[in-house]
């Protein structure tokens, strides 16, 4: 049987950047369908984020975005009845992906102030190479390097 067809979508760029990934985030970020209040608590960090580090908050968003992100990863194999851990490569999609969900669950994580100023505060920090999101992606690393002696199980 044929597999289903996995198709593309297609995103239009945010209303205030123009910028799909800040839509992509944005999509990410939001809870039960309201989209306006993910929009809001969005821009309210991106506002934040530029006053806090002097610098366009588009350019701290895609710096923060591009830390966060792995390289490789490890995912789960099983061969003669054992189960190995096989680092592998990781997409550009799935690294966005990636990355967004570990900086929104680090900011969702924090205790304290609403949540566009601790998505504002997990910006700086990943812009800075610092931050639990960095820290998962380190984490990710670590494990994949780990089981390197295992990259001769994946596939090709």
């Amino acid at each position: 049987m044929r597999r289903k067809r996995n198709y593309q979508r297609e995103f239009k760029g945010d209303v205030v950047y123009g910028n799909v990934a800040v839509t992509r985030f944005i999509n990410y970020l939001m809870e039960g369908g309201k989209k306006s209040t993910a929009e809001k608590v969005m821009y309210d960090a991106m506002k934040v984020v530029g006053v806090k580090l002097k610098a366009e908050p588009l350019l701290v968003f895609e710096k923060a975005m591009e830390n966060a992100a792995p390289v490789v990863e490890v995912s789960s194999r099983r061969i003669g009845g054992a189960n190995y851990q096989i680092p592998q490569e990781v997409s550009p999609g799935r690294k966005f992906i990636l990355a967004s969900r570990w900086i929104i669950g680090a900011a969702r994580a924090k205790k304290g102030s609403n949540m566009s100023e601790k998505l504002a505060e997990e910006f700086a920090a990943a812009y800075k190479n610092e931050g639990a999101a960095i820290k998962k992606k380190q984490d990710t690393h670590r494990m994949a390097e780990a089981n390197r002696a295992f990259a001769h199980f994946a596939r090709r």
